[in-house]
């Protein structure tokens, strides 16, 4: 198995704004047009998190389909719209119920941790991504809807944001 670094290198990844390291590997040449502006049917990045390097809370309009590739197993956490929390693990074993691949719907809260090492994914946006579609929040913007997920905000929120 590689390394993080290994991946980085190989894969030219670069720092993302809610954690990790990702590169844009695919963009749609296929559009469609919402509030005036045109964007990618589909988008797809790698996207390698280490323990110290989580996904921070972050929401988008579209569905975003995780594939796991490399590494440890990766916890995706979900906050909906009900108040309620899930967690789904990716990675190759079956009989510890990791998935290979996951789907999280547009409008999810979400973010994502290792436990150890790092986990190398791919990740697709339908329809495709792009920042305008972007929310990360805030500690205090997630505990006035999901005050009973104070230790998974605590962790995956940050403190502030900077602009």
């Amino acid at each position: 198995m590689k390394t993080a670094r290994q991946w980085i290198t190989e894969l030219n990844l670069q720092p993302h704004p809610e954690g990790g390291f990702f590169v844009q590997t695919d963009v749609s040449s296929q559009t469609y047009s919402k509030t005036e502006k045109d964007f990618p049917l589909y988008t797809n990045i790698y996207f390698l998190l280490t323990e110290d390097s989580p996904s921070h809370f972050h929401q988008l309009t579209s569905d975003e389909l995780w594939f796991f590739h490399d590494g440890n197993p990766l916890t995706v956490h979900s906050l909906h719209g009900d108040g309620s929390y899930s967690q789904t693990k990716l990675g190759l074993s079956r009989v510890n119920e990791e998935q290979l691949h996951h789907n999280v719907p547009a409008g999810t809260i979400f973010g994502s941790t290792v436990e150890e090492g790092y986990a190398l994914v791919s990740c697709t946006v339908i329809p495709g991504f792009d920042f305008s579609d972007f929310k990360l929040f805030t500690q205090a913007e997630l505990l006035e809807t999901y005050s009973d997920h104070h230790k998974i905000i605590s962790k995956l929120a940050y403190e502030t944001l900077s602009e």
